[in-house]
């Protein structure tokens, strides 16, 4: 009661927020003569002007202050320079959602407000400190269309612009990050981060930093895929007939007697009955024996793909391909595969080749990566449903900005039908209708096979339509951006992302602009939210409306029993609908009780991820310290050597308040041999106390390890000690990250024992961490102690070769035989001369071979010369193995 008073008096947040941003709208404005009367000359060094200001305020104080001091300047200018470059003048509500991201927030704008436009204003503004802005995209083809569009505007200001997509190599990777803007996708900057976290030389990383980033469709990229993680992986060696076996297995038993299925929380549980038919099918005694605990496994996963995974749904095959359909934007997830053997289980019940399983090298959330980031953005049409998830989770502020123009559209109340069937007959029906009077039509469908059921529906009706499916994506900016002309008539799974406006002419405007129609609710009201958007920017005419059934997904399993009463009452006949506000509230509930167990889940995913994350966190540190060329590595190495003598000496039962004579020295000699290759005997290690002993086998060790790198040159000694590490480190990491997985699928149990799971986990994962540290110790100080190293030297002619070695060892008569026309008789001073003269012609001759060398030097990106194939980094370039 208190709030709402004080709302009504004071208005919301967001109402003062507003209030706030549009007062600073007219100082912006107020600028617009003078920047309008300036040339383009006298605008850009105005700016440099201004860039030059800021890098020196930012030493002083800090940088959000520094910048908030001139962006009423930049704003301004940049609106001046986009008239002149893109035709595009920023509106007032768009310098709005420009200072919103400025400040690290995000903006909230329907669609056809022009988010695009709006993200060059503070992306102009922060790429002045030369940090390198991130602008994230949904897809490839967004990200090279505004990058460039926009970088014309950005190319005003002499600041440079980089696109990365899919396909592009290192090389033009680096090239693009190091611009001082940078378009791409989620997954490409994630993996990117991944992989930068797995090179053996710090000048292979492509990434630079992460400063500032601003999020396109940020509720499609920081909630809808907050649930899937970033997986590099490699083949896991898994045999291919245990998952046909638990597949022919699963097909075997019988729902609701072997086993149930609970769609809400998507969970296949095993009766007891189905566990003794299952271990009858597989010839087992027991399912759950540590033996057979891969084929329960199999099965759990196999009865998943079997009973909760649908074909032209979550999936579709494709040239003997199983292809993840993404569930919010409708499209092919490329390149993504179900984890944890779900993948190979849907290939098993498919029939299609079974891809090998794979164990994960390096891995992260999306809601992880982006926390990299100093400062975060994002700008979608719809974000006020998940307002306090992004909160929450990574701090962000939502703030709602009004349109340009009022919103006209006509939302009207959806229509339910008893069966499926019914209700697209009337859906039929109504595009007939509009179809006859020219008005175009949108319709949204929630997956690829009920697009398809449609559109079988039309072709009987002769009613020419396009498909924007998964199967039929690879045009979809040329289908949307048609699917506002006159009689269109247009079938999609989703419109989420899809960034291409639907443009009306006044012809159709006049015919009530724009006709969406849902055929289905979906789990989100901000997926709903996001259809309708399509219809009505910039205040043009249009109508939405959603045609429902009891027999779809949300009210069959939420909300179905209370509606059907409602119906059944009213005596609705078929072929006959209810339009009622009760229905709407009873789907919006249904709706709200979906997104917050989706909420829950990606919540809880991120604890345990959380954790994972600070122990990534403390590895790539590490790891960046070790491909720091200034980065002490010598004294890395004793530090290290310190705890092995350590270990070596504890796996001998020798401990610091052991008594000298309990010492055992045989068991200390065959523990050093083993460990270190060096020879110790008993004699030399008695008569000395616990630190006396320790400091005596590391002085030895250290002598051993000087002698054997006594003829490598600094920079090889470094080299190799950095590789060694650097491969213990990651090999270490990656069985860690193996052992992680198992922890984390079978910690769920503990809660039968009154345990609760995620502090089980945070234990016995700060264990596993702890070994990782040792282990890394261990090997690495085994490897560098026990390492034999071979000199090579460069390949040179046979004949300078041996004449080097005369030179080399002095040897003056097979010199004097070899250099013509010297007299018989020398003395040795002229010979010394000589010798000198022809010492110095050897150096000469030795820095030009080296630079003919140093041209010839392969990239790590070029062709191996071996003739392989392959990339030289993959093949006689890649980093060796000691």
């Amino acid at each position: 009661m208190v709030k709402s008073i004080f709302r009504k008096i004071f208005g919301t947040r967001n109402d003062r927020e507003l209030k706030r941003y549009f007062k600073r709208v007219k100082d912006i404005n107020a600028l617009e003569d003078k920047y309008h009367k300036m040339s383009d000359e006298e605008i850009k060094n105005e700016f440099n002007k201004i860039k030059e200001n800021v890098l020196k305020e930012i030493e002083k104080e800090d940088r959000e202050v520094v910048l908030e001091r001139y962006l009423n300047d930049v704003f301004a200018m940049v609106r001046e320079a986009s008239q002149r470059v893109l035709g595009m003048r920023h509106f007032d509500v768009q310098l709005v959602g420009g200072m919103v991201l400025h400040e690290g927030k995000i903006a909230e704008m329907k669609t056809g407000e022009g988010k695009t436009l709006v993200a060059t204003l503070p992306v102009v503004l922060n790429a002045i400190l030369g940090k390198g802005v991130h602008v994230v995209t949904v897809n490839d083809y967004l990200a090279k269309r505004d990058a460039t569009q926009m970088g014309k505007l950005y190319s005003f200001f002499g600041l440079t612009t980089g696109v990365i997509v899919s396909g592009m190599d290192d090389e033009e990777r680096k090239k693009a990050y190091q611009c001082d803007v940078t378009y791409g996708t989620n997954s490409e900057f994630g993996f990117d981060y991944l992989r930068d976290n797995m090179v053996f030389d710090i000048n292979d990383k492509v990434q630079r930093g992460h400063y500032y980033a601003i999020v396109d469709e940020v509720d499609s990229i920081l909630i809808d895929e907050a649930r899937t993680p970033l997986i590099i992986s490699g083949p896991a060696n898994k045999r291919v007939e245990d998952y046909i076996r638990a597949d022919e297995v699963a097909k075997k038993l019988i729902k609701d007697k072997h086993f149930t299925v609970d769609e809400k929380d998507k969970v296949v549980l095993l009766t007891e009955e189905g566990i003794r038919e299952a271990e009858k099918l597989f010839g087992v005694d027991n399912l759950y024996t540590p033996e057979n605990a891969i084929l329960a496994h199999h099965l759990d996963q196999a009865l998943k793909a079997n009973y909760l995974f649908q074909n032209g749904k979550d999936y579709i095959v494709r040239k003997g391909e199983v292809l993840i359909v993404d569930e919010f934007t409708g499209r092919i997830a490329e390149g993504r595969r179900f984890s944890e053997g779900l993948h190979q289980a849907l290939e098993a019940k498919e029939g299609v080749e079974i891809q090998e399983e794979s164990q994960t090298f390096a891995e992260t959330t999306y809601q992880n990566y982006f926390r990299l980031y100093e400062k975060l953005a994002g700008m979608t049409g719809t974000a006020q449903t998940e307002a306090t998830e992004f909160i929450e989770i990574y701090g962000l502020e939502v703030i709602s900005i009004p349109t340009n123009k009022p919103v006209i559209r006509k939302d009207l109340n959806d229509l339910v039908y008893k069966t499926a069937e019914e209700k697209f007959e009337a859906v039929v029906k109504k595009i007939k209708e509009l179809h006859k009077k020219g008005q175009p039509v949108l319709v949204g469908t929630t997956s690829v096979e009920k697009s398809e059921y449609l559109s079988r529906l039309l072709k009987k009706e002769k009613i020419p339509h396009t498909v924007l499916n998964a199967k039929h994506h690879e045009k979809e900016a040329e289908i949307i951006a048609q699917a506002g002309r006159k009689g269109a008539v247009t079938v999609a799974t989703n419109m989420a992302g899809r960034g291409v406006d639907i443009k009306i002419d006044d012809e159709v405007k006049k015919l009530g602009g724009l006709y969406i129609i849902g055929t289905e609710r979906h789990e989100s009201r901000r997926i709903d939210n996001q259809l309708r958007g399509r219809s009505g920017r910039q205040g043009d005419p249009g109508v939405s409306q959603f045609y429902l059934s009891l027999e779809d997904d949300l009210l069959r399993i939420f909300g179905s029993d209370r509606i059907k009463r409602i119906m059944d009452r009213l005596g609705i006949e078929r072929g006959e609908h209810i339009d009622s506000k009760i229905v709407s509230r009873a789907i919006e509930n249904a709706q709200k009780k979906v997104e917050s167990m989706h909420f829950e889940a990606r919540k809880h995913i991120l604890k345990y991820d959380d954790v994972a994350n600070e122990q990534r966190k403390v590895i790539y540190k590490f790891r960046d310290q070790i491909l720091d060329p200034n980065f002490n590595i010598e004294e890395k190495i004793k530090e290290i050597r310190e705890d092995f003598v350590e270990y070596i000496l504890a796996e001998s039962e020798i401990f610091p308040h052991t008594l000298e004579e309990d010492f055992n020295y045989e068991k200390l000699v065959a523990q050093l041999k083993e460990y270190t290759g060096v020879d110790f005997n008993e004699e030399e290690l008695k008569n000395k106390d616990y630190e006396e002993l320790k400091k005596y086998i590391l002085e030895k060790l250290e002598k051993s390890f000087e002698d054997k790198f006594k003829d490598a040159s600094k920079e090889d000694r470094e080299r190799i000690l950095r590789q060694v590490l650097l491969q213990v480190l990651d090999e270490s990491w990656r069985d860690h990250l193996y052992m992680m997985d198992i922890l984390k699928t079978g910690i769920g149990l503990r809660g039968y024992n009154q345990k609760d799971p995620l502090v089980e986990y945070k234990k016995e994962s700060f264990t596993l961490f702890e070994e990782l540290i040792q282990r890394i110790k261990i090997e690495s100080s085994k490897i560098l102690h026990n390492l034999q190293i071979e000199y090579q030297m460069p390949q040179v002619d046979p004949e300078i070769a041996e004449f080097l070695k005369a030179i080399e060892g002095k040897k003056v008569d097979e010199i004097l035989n070899k250099i013509p026309d010297i007299p018989e008789h020398m003395e040795e001073k002229d010979i010394d001369e000589i010798l000198k003269n022809l010492d110095e012609e050897t150096k000469k001759l030795q820095a030009e071979f080296e630079a003919k060398q140093a041209k010839k030097r392969v990239k790590r990106n070029d062709p191996c010369p071996c003739g392989s194939g392959k990339k030289y980094k993959d093949c006689c370039g890649k980093s060796p193995k000691f």
